[in-house]
């Protein structure tokens, strides 16, 4: 089987006999390789680790594309900028990291209805990466990979507006606001998609990042979830299924009270299942399993240990319940691969956690 027969039979919940695999490197971690000469400097990962999959990039989610990113602060390791968004993000130079959420000029309603959604409400072809999109969909169909468009859903389309707090209080005392941002990203996501998918094809399925947990608990509660995330959600896979697509949606934290309402609303595969946050495959499995497909869940913490006996504990212990429960699996850590772990483990890893099918 090629890698995409692999990728897209494993999304159907089929049996194959090697697991399809791809991960992503931070970017420290290509430094490294290239300085101890095992990639060449610029070199596609995707084709060094032979992955299964090619993604094209996400739409341009900045409220105002107009307005140039103002320096309100710098150091020697930082700068802090106010940015299209109204959101003042301190940022790390020169590593990988998530932004320092400062300041937001949205914390209600009327920041949101007089700052950011009247720049949402129409296609701007700035948005859509169609150079990127269409050549990586070319290259994965001249190597047999799958490719999956990849971008964002509701959740993280609103806490870079107003920040996870300000978000979380409009769903407790302002539900309404919160729904209004959900719908109003959801159109926004899909009339772009529209564009894009017209234009340059469709993809092999649809990846969307929505981190809505922290460790050992998700950022609202299941109820929640379903009166103001669920049907936007729903809306949004709804259409990816419209489009002949498989829905992949990665969350870190402890999301599993979530994934009931997640299934609900029609994802097919549960994807990154963080385990320093509480998330554990097999027993999710074992009340979802041959409903959807898993991607991921393998600590990315043994895999910096670089000892390999320890990781085949890992992948023995979390992968063949998956299969046993009738789902489907595609090989990646439980996040990303930092500097710590070896060239030749990860490619080790891919290797040998392909075999693991039983």
């Amino acid at each position: 089987m090629t890698h995409k027969e692999k990728l897209l039979a494993a999304l159907n919940n089929e049996h194959v006999e090697e697991l399809p695999y791809f991960d992503n490197l931070w970017w420290e971690a290509k430094v490294r390789y290239v300085e101890e000469g095992a990639m060449h400097d610029g070199e596609d990962e995707v084709v060094h680790f032979d992955m299964s999959q090619r993604s094209g990039a996400s739409l341009n989610s900045i409220a105002n594309l107009d307005f140039e990113d103002e320096v309100l602060e710098e150091t020697e390791e930082t700068i802090l900028k106010l940015n299209g968004n109204g959101a003042s993000l301190r940022h790390w130079k020169g590593r990988s990291g998530t932004p320092e959420h400062v300041d937001f000029k949205v914390k209600e309603r009327p920041q949101w209805e007089g700052l950011i959604k009247p720049h949402l409400l129409s296609v701007d072809r700035r948005r859509i990466p169609f150079g990127d999109y269409r050549e990586q969909k070319k290259l994965a169909d001249e190597e047999q990979r799958a490719f999956s468009w990849t971008g964002v859903a509701p959740f993280e389309l609103m806490h870079p507006v107003c920040g996870h707090e300000y978000m979380l209080m409009g769903m407790a005392l302002d539900p309404d606001w919160v729904k209004d941002m959900v719908n109003t990203y959801v159109d926004f996501t899909i009339m772009h998609l529209e564009t894009l998918y017209a234009e340059e094809g469709t993809p092999d399925f649809m990846f969307f990042y929505e981190d809505m947990g922290f460790k050992e608990k998700p950022f609202m509660s299941p109820a929640m979830y379903e009166d103001i995330v669920q049907p936007g959600h729903a809306k949004l896979f709804d259409y990816a299924h419209s489009n002949g697509c498989k829905v992949m949606v990665h969350s870190c934290g402890f999301v599993e009270p979530l994934v009931p309402g997640l299934v609900a609303a029609g994802m097919d595969c549960l994807q990154s299942m963080e385990v320093k946050a509480g998330m554990h495959m097999p027993r999710i499995a074992e009340q979802f399993g041959g409903k959807i497909a898993f991607c991921g869940n393998i600590d990315i913490r043994t895999l910096e240990s670089n000892d390999r006996e320890l990781i085949k504990e890992e992948l023995h212990a979390k992968i063949p319940p998956v299969l046993e429960a009738g789902s489907g699996y595609i090989l990646h850590t439980d996040h990303s691969i930092p500097p710590g772990v070896d060239h030749d483990t990860l490619k080790w890893f891919f290797e040998y956690g392909s075999t693991v099918t039983g």
